[in-house]
Order: C-alpha cells, then structure tokens, then sequence
C-alpha cells in the first residue's frame, strides 16, 4: 500500500526519554560521546579516493601502464614515460571533472542544510543536524525537513513523504505514529522524539543500500573497448612473430628495442587520451547549460537515451498546488467565494500546500480567529470560526452530509466528478448556518455545524514552467517519456495529458507485483502513465524496459528513487530532490528542469560523432601501419620503421582527431559502428598499406641498385654516410641500411600525406569527394588540411625536423614517385567507397549500418 514505509525493529528507549523537557546538555553530551550522534552516511559516497582510483585503473590506462612496463624492461625510458605519462594525463582529466563535479554538489547541499530546533535543558535550542544525539526532542513545524526516526510525543503534523514513497498527498501523524527523516512537515507542529539517529536512520538505510558501485559501460565504450583488445591481440601476435623470424636469423638487442618501440607505437595512445578529453569537455559544456555531470561517461551514455522514466512530484510538477478554478454555489458572487477562501487561509495556525496556494492565489485578509480546527486526513476538512461566522473548507464528501437542507446544492456532485476526472483536487467551502456555530464539542472533539455551500476551489498540482515544451522536444527527438508516481493513476494521467503526453492510458501498479517478467514487459511497453508505483517497482520497470533493448534514462528527486536510479542506464537527479538521489545520479539537473536533457542530449551525439571520426582515423592509421610491418618483414627488405619515424603520427592522427573531435555535428548514434568502422577502414588501410609498400620496395631495390651503378655510388656514399653513422666498404651492413632509411623516408612521406588527405573522405568539401559521405557544410577540415601539409612539408624540408623524425633530406626520386602514387591511392580510394568493394568482396550488404549515400 502506498503511503508506508518499511520499518526496522528498533530498541524502545527508556521511559524517561519521552519527557517533553528534552536532555540536558550533559546527558547530551555522554550521548554523543557513546556514538548516538546524527551522523549521517556521508552525503557524497564518491570519495576523492575512490574518484581517482575509478579513473587511474580503468581499462585504458591499466593498457597503457603495462606498455610502459614493457618497455622500461626493454631499456626504453623515453616510450616508457609516454606511455605512462598519457595514461596518468588521462586519469587527471577525468578525475579533475568528477571531483569538480562532487565539490559542487557538496556546496549545494552545505548551501541548503538548515537548522533544527531541539529542547535542551527545558528551552529551545538551534542546533545543525549534526549535533542532535538519540534520545534529543526535536521541534517540528512547517518547512521542516525531518532529519531523525522517531514518534510524535506532543502535537499533530502533516508531513509530505513523497521523497520516501512517492505518494504527494500529506500524511496526518499524531501522538505515538512515527515521523521518518527525509519527511517534510507541511502542516501543524509538535515534538518528536530522536528515537533513531544517524546511520539508523531510515533516509541513512537507503542510502547505504544504494551504494552499490554499478557504472554501466557505453556503448561507445564498450566498441572501443572491443577495438583496442583486437589492436592488442594483433601487437602480441605480430611481436611474436617478427621476433621469431628475427630469431631464427640472428637479432641484436638494438634491433628487439626498436622493434618493441615500433610495434607499441601501434597501440591508440591518442585514441584513449582523445575519448577523455571529449567526455571532460562535454561535461563541462552541459553543466553550463544545467546538467551537472558526475561521471564523464554519462555524457555519452545520455546520447543513446530512447525512453526517459520520470517521477512526478518534484519533477514534473513543483510539488506546490495551484488554483485552478473557483465555482460560486447556491447563488453567491464569485468574489465573494474567492475573498472568503482566502481570508480562511491567512487565517489558519499551521499552513500547508492548500492553504499556501490558497493564500497566493486569492485576495482576503486574515480574521479574527476565536477556534480553529486544522486540517487533518482523518477529519478531511478545517475550520476557522471569529465572532461573526464559521468557515469550513474539505472534501466534498466529507462536507455533504452537514449541509443544511435549505442550501442549494444540486449538481455538486457531477460538478466534482467533472474536476476530478481532470485530475484536479476538488474542495468545498462551506458557512455554517448559525453565524458563530462552534467547531467543537463539550469534550474538545472537532464536530460540523450545519452548513450551507458557498463555493467550489479545484486545486492543481504545479508543472515546472518548461514543462509541456520539454515533453514536446523529447518527442520530436524520439524519446518516448513514461511517469512513475505514487499518487493516484488517475490524477497522474490527467497531469501526464496537461504535460503533453498523448493517448494517456493510467495503470495502476498494483497488480504489477502479480506479473511475471514477460507480462510485465508488454505491461511497460504498452503504457505511458503508472500511477501508486512503489520504490521497488519503479525499479522493476525500468528493468523492464532494459530488457527490451530500450536505452533508460529514470529522472527522480526522491529517495524513494534511488534504486530505480541506480538501475537505469542514466540516473538523473533534480539539485532540490534529497541527497541520497543526487548521490546516486550520474548527471543532477542543477536547474531543477527537464529541458536540460535535451541539450545534454545532443552535445553527447556531437561527442559520438567526434569520437567515432577520430576512431576511423586512429584504427587506419593502426591497420596501414600493422599491414605494411608485416608485408615488409615477409619479403625480408628490413623494418620500414624507425621509432623516431612513428612521431610523424602527431601531424597525421594526432591534431586532425582533436579538431575533428571538436568540430564535430550532433548524429544519430551508429547502431554498427563496429561493421561500419570496418567498412572505412579496411579499404583504407589495404590500399594506404599496398601503395606504401610499392613505394618502399621501388626505392629500397633502387638504392641498393644505385651502389652498383659508379655515376652515382660516391653521391650515395656520402649522403647516406652521414645518417647511418657506418662507413662504406667497412660496415657491411651499409648498403643495407642506407636502402632501408631512404625506402622509410619515401614510405613515411606517402603514408603521412595519405593520412592527412584521409580527412577528405571523412569531411567532403565538394560532391567531388564524397565517396564515403555526404559533403560536408564545415570547410574548416579544408582548412586543416592544408595547414597539416604545409607542417609536414615544412618537418621535411628543414633539416633539424627531419633529422629529428630519422628521415633523410628531401630527394626527387621520393616525390617523383610518392606524388603519382598519392594521385592513384586517392582515385582508387575513392572507387572502392563509392562502389562499396568491400562489401561486395566481403558480403557486408545485408548486415546493416551503411555510411551515408553521397
């Protein structure tokens, strides 16, 4: 039944503690030196410590720092501190945005913690939560937020437990009923007793039991992932077999380092480093437009949100009441029921949500209050009576049976029934017939006097402003939205039609515990509106939804919602919901608003573009460079890479991934990114790869040759002497290495401006070049391009750069051939796109996830 909490079994405490005059300041203090304090679970489970452990040993850096163990075994520092510094940078990136993230949320909460008041040696005493021990008497009263278990010792107060169940309507708590932190009094006031403090607490229980550390992995992620352990695999089974063949022909240590220091080369340092940077710029973008990221990842993982399951107290509606409209009976003005109303609701001792709305939402003036009666859900109606006159304001039906038989009062009960189909709380106010009638009997006990109807007021729950709007945007992004509320079905389904959902079917959640799995997930598929829904059942439905493939963001405030965050695949909190939802959540809506999502929303799509482009270009990159070893050592024409030479990958993987990344336009996330990737990369890397290695082979057969050949042996000997640091005649390895520096030079080149030109296909600035895409709006890759040519030229032609990156000088018979074969590499490229070779080589046609036609 909703409106109830489970309970633990508590120890009762000693008779004396019951007194109203509270404890002493001593007796308080032995207290909280026994460990019966108020301290809470911590309000931010995710620690510094735990940040950075999170962020240091994931999947990437974990790869990253074996590398550079690896390679400080193999006397590689310089590659060893790379390797280790890029995954340490990672990690800072990462670790520096959640924990911006927790510092705010901290602040937040510090900004909205108040204070309590508590009897202290007989007189009231304001004390932060914190410094309340078991056994103190609290002071409740309106806009209080309970922050300890215990039962009512004096008084009568209504409290809002929506936080804890869901259920928006308040509940009446009296002497002896307990009264649960997390709790918000709304009306009366009284003395609670602190019978459980602390971690015994019932909001501290559910906090703890929603720590779990549960963080799913993206789909970006989880397809990246895939990506490098198959790089991984590739790197191990290529190591083993150079290293044997190098082996069996007799190998030096030098020759095992540079090899060790190519073959790491292969692995997407920057592909790792770029996926952080992304999340972490992403998630500082969305929080500036109110969706304050806690875990980077989520950035992306909002992206591929399809259903968004939402709380209605609190996020769709203020949790405040508004009036909707005021009715006039049995012939009286409809200003006269509207000052009336008001003037009872400025009169009343203990505010709550109706007589606040009232109050704002009508004219009047406080009366002369001789008796009140306050509302309670057990009488269902209040009373204000001065010297003249006897208000009385309550539910309809709780009103009826003391209207006098003179009033008119046909058709109140079709006029009810009208505004509560609406979903709109329906009350009566009504005058007694003798003008001071009293509201009580000889015993104290509230009675009605004969009345007469004077006025109807429907009361509506308050949507958020931005709302109806946020609903519609939602829709038109393919996001299907499905409220889960404790309150009545039928008053969630009419606020549900306000909001803008359409073909509003209500079902109630009481039959879904009866459900098998199969059952319920054609229940959830089939319904928008679930009212009277239990914590655990929110769970259960977005379970439910998970396994029908549906991508899950569950939007809540309470604590009542934090299992069913912590199952979603996005949890996301509102900042004025409790701490233990904000805690839990992987982004809290900073503005308390839904339209935050969608903006979010996108900058993560923007994100997965970014990083999907930047993919393609890294795992070429990795394949061209894999494919060319391999073919290279097969035909036994030495290792066409040099560890300097593999630096040259700045200019071609390195800044083109970062712009691109940074430029990208929000899409659709690629439901087959991995076929897709595939598609882009093997014709790429076949083609960067052959052409290369028809490069590499002409001019190391050409060098060799040129030793042969007396016109020109003495210009080689003394070009090449001076990079090889061998002497000719003497060094029998000269000719050898000679062939293999300038064969890698021309390679380097080709290979580096096909890399770079690689942004074309990707980024098409004209119809010309669209053969893997559509052309693209943005000429700034255009740009970029000829900036990173006129770098790599530049790196070439200057003597202290190409030295650097272990190339020879500039030589026409390099250009003479990398130039040609750059033309017939584009050409043919751009054919196999545009005829889809590879799917027609490899049957990829019928598996889905073709790019774009251009």
């Amino acid at each position: 039944m909703m409106g109830t909490v489970p309970g633990a079994t508590r120890d009762l405490l000693p008779a004396p503690d019951a007194s109203t005059t509270g404890l002493t300041t001593a007796e308080a203090e032995a207290r909280r030196r026994r460990g019966e304090g108020n301290r809470a679970v911590s309000a931010s489970s995710r620690t510094y410590g735990r940040i950075l452990r999170t962020n240091v040993f994931n999947l990437y850096n974990s790869i990253l720092f074996v590398i550079g163990a690896a390679l400080l075994a193999l006397g590689r520092y310089g590659d060893a501190v790379i390797s280790v510094s890029i995954g340490l940078l990672n990690a800072v990136i990462s670790a520096v945005q959640e924990i911006r993230a927790k510092r705010q949320l901290d602040h937040l909460q510090v900004l909205g913690r108040s204070t309590v008041v508590v009897v202290r040696d007989g007189r009231d005493v304001e004390l932060v939560p914190e410094d309340l021990v078991r056994g103190d008497v609290v002071r409740v009263r309106p806009g209080d937020q309970l922050v300890v278990d215990g039962p009512v010792l004096e008084g009568a107060v209504e409290v809002d437990e929506s936080l804890l169940t869901g259920e928006s309507e308040a509940q009446a708590r009296g002497p002896g009923d307990d009264l649960l932190s997390g709790s918000q009094v709304v009306g009366g006031a009284g003395l609670q007793l602190a019978r459980d403090v602390g971690a015994a607490s019932y909001a501290s229980r559910l906090t703890t039991e929603a720590r779990s550390a549960t963080t799913d992995t993206t789909p970006l992620q989880h397809q990246v992932a895939f990506c490098v352990r198959l790089v991984m695999v590739v790197v191990v089974l290529m190591s083993g077999a150079i290293l044997l063949q190098a082996a069996l022909e007799g190998f030096t240590l030098v020759r095992v380092v540079q090899t060790a220091a190519v073959l790491s080369g292969l692995v997407p340092y920057g592909l790792f480093f770029l996926i952080v940077l992304a999340y972490t710029a992403g998630a500082v973008t969305s929080s500036r437009r109110g969706a304050l990221v806690q875990r980077v990842n989520a950035v992306e993982s909002v992206s591929n949100v399809d259903v968004v399951c939402t709380d209605k107290t609190g996020t769709l509606t203020t949790g405040r009441l508004t009036v909707d409209e005021v009715v006039a009976l049995d012939g009286h003005e409809a200003h006269e029921v509207e000052v009336a109303l008001g003037s009872l609701a400025r009169s009343t001792e203990a505010a709550n949500l109706t007589t606040t709305a009232l109050a704002a939402g009508l004219p009047g003036t406080a009366l002369p209050v001789v008796e009140v009666v306050p509302f309670s859900s057990v009488l269902r109606w209040s009373a204000v009576r001065t010297d003249e006159v006897t208000w009385v304001l309550g539910a309809p039906e709780a009103l009826v049976p003391a209207l006098a038989p003179t009033g008119d009062a046909s058709g109140l009960d079709e006029q009810v029934a009208a505004r509560t189909a609406q979903g709109l709380r329906v009350l009566l106010l009504a005058r007694s017939v003798e003008p001071a009638a009293g509201v009580r009997d000889a015993e104290g006990r509230a009675v009605l006097p004969a009345l007469e109807p004077w006025g109807l007021v429907a009361l509506a729950d308050e949507l958020r402003p931005d709302v109806p709007e946020t609903v519609a945007r939602l829709r038109d992004e393919g996001i299907a939205l499905k409220v889960l509320s404790g309150d009545d079905p039928g008053t969630v389904g009419a606020l549900a039609t306000r909001a803008g959902l359409p073909d509003v079917r209500p079902v109630h959640a009481g039959d879904l515990d009866r459900l098998d799995d199969t059952e319920l997930d054609a229940l959830v598929a089939g319904g928008s509106v679930f009212g009277r829904v239990a914590p655990e059942q929110k769970e259960r439905v977005v379970l439910s939804l998970r396994r029908q493939g549906r991508y899950v963001a569950m939007v809540g405030d309470g604590v009542n919602d934090a299992r069913a965050l912590k199952a979603a695949q996005v949890g996301v909190a509102m900042r004025s919901g409790s701490a233990v939802a904000r805690d839990v959540a992987d982004i809290v809506l900073t503005d308390d608003t839904l339209a935050a999502l969608v903006p979010a929303r996108r900058e993560g799509r923007r994100i997965i573009t970014g990083i999907a482009v930047s993919t393609q270009v890294f795992l070429t990159r990795v394949a061209t460079q894999a494919l060319i070893i391999v073919t290279v050592t097969m035909i036994g024409l030495g290792f066409p890479y040099s560890p300097a030479q593999t630096g040259l990958t700045l200019f071609t993987v390195g800044l083109p991934t970062i712009f691109l990344t940074a430029w990208a336009r929000p899409a659709e996330p690629d439901r087959h990114l991995l076929l897709d990737l595939a598609r882009f990369v093997l014709p790429a890397a076949v083609l960067t790869a052959g052409f290369a290695v028809a490069a590499y082979t002409f001019l190391y057969t050409t060098i060799t040759r040129g030793f042969d050949d007396p016109g020109i042996r003495d210009r080689l000997v003394t070009e090449f002497s001076r990079y090889t640091g061998l002497t000719y005649g003497v060094d029998a390895d000269f000719v050898p290495a000679a062939a293999t520096l300038g064969a890698q030079t021309g390679l380097s080149t080709f290979v580096s401006m096909a890399s770079i030109l690689l942004i074309l296909f990707l980024e098409p600035p004209a119809r010309v070049f669209a053969a893997w895409t559509r052309p693209s709006p943005d000429k700034r890759p255009v740009v970029l391009v000829v900036v990173l040519l006129a770098g790599l030229i530049t790196a070439l032609v200057v003597p202290t750069l190409h030295t650097y990156f272990g190339l020879t000088r500039p030589a026409g018979v390099v250009y003479e051939i990398a130039v040609p074969l750059l033309v017939a590499w584009f050409l043919a490229l751009g054919a196999a796109y545009r005829f889809r070779v590879m799917d027609r080589l490899l049957g990829l046609a019928g598996l889905g996830g073709t790019p774009e036609n251009p």
